[in-house]
């Protein structure tokens, strides 16, 4: 193992989880990156008590990258808390084993229900603040009771997603686009 500094170490894990997204129907010529560095600034807080476990499988793509990469399963913890972009592909991994296809393309389904794939590179200060207000819309749960401006947006709401954990609303979302599982 070759040693790497912070700010590699920092460099490679971010390209890698850009690497967990893909949009499938979109502009190949568009990039992310920008968003995607903002994303992993913006530190992921939770109000519902139970959202801490989907923190965990954002904390997770620390150890399985560590792991791939043969490196001390520590290596990352200089990173701080866990991001927003680490909860979304968190989520991402979860919906596939729950409702079957990639994670990449979760990933992305999950970025264009919350409108931020709009917010291609360069991310301008305009760009900036509506990404902003969009995370924090997310993490302060003042979305829409169906869900709309949330991670899962409802057609058919019988509860208020915004005091239902995000596993439960993960759940209800993937049950609602695929009535069969």
């Amino acid at each position: 193992m070759t040693r790497r500094s912070r700010n590699e170490l920092r460099g490679d894990y971010i390209h890698w989880l850009e690497s967990q997204f893909r949009d499938e129907h979109g502009n190949p010529e568009k990039t992310y990156w920008d968003l995607i560095h903002f994303m992993f600034e913006r530190e992921f807080g939770w109000i519902h008590p139970r959202d801490e476990n989907r923190m965990v499988d954002g904390l997770d793509l620390r150890v399985e990258f560590a792991n791939r990469h043969k490196l001390p399963t520590k290596a990352l913890d200089f990173l701080g808390p866990c991001s927003f972009l680490e909860v979304l592909i968190g989520l991402s991994r979860r919906m596939a084993f729950v409702a079957g296809g990639e994670p990449p393309g979760w990933s992305w389904h999950l970025l264009t229900n919350l409108e931020l794939d709009i917010l291609s590179d360069p991310l301008t200060a305009p760009k900036r603040r509506k990404a902003e207000a969009i995370m924090n819309t997310v993490i302060t749960r003042t979305y829409s009771p169906d869900g709309t401006g949330g991670f899962f947006p409802l057609a058919w709401p019988e509860e208020d997603m915004t005091q239902i954990e995000l596993w439960y609303q993960m759940n209800i979302y993937t049950s609602e686009l695929h009535p069969e599982h």
